[in-house]
């Protein structure tokens, strides 16, 4: 595995030093594992949005369509939040 190092500004460096137990390190891999999955669903995203004929407007269309059908749906689950 390879090591990197981060640079942090002096503040974050003092509220980090708060919280002795957090491993920094762990944390910071976790999140470089989760930013590196968040842009590989993005770039699949964007592949399978590439060859839709969709356009902005059917999108809003459908959106509006979706947004009323669950706001049916709750309001029959919930009907004291009217």
């Amino acid at each position: 595995m390879a090591n990197v190092s981060l640079t942090v500004p002096e503040e974050l460096k003092a509220k980090m030093e708060k919280f002795p137990w957090i491993n920094w390190s762990e944390v910071s891999r976790e999140e470089a594992i989760e930013r590196e999955k968040l842009n590989e669903d993005f770039e699949e995203f964007n592949r399978i949005v590439s060859k839709s004929k969709l356009t902005e407007e059917d999108a809003m269309r459908l959106a509006k369509e979706v947004n009323a059908g669950m706001y049916r749906k709750l309001k029959k689950l919930h009907p004291e939040l009217r």
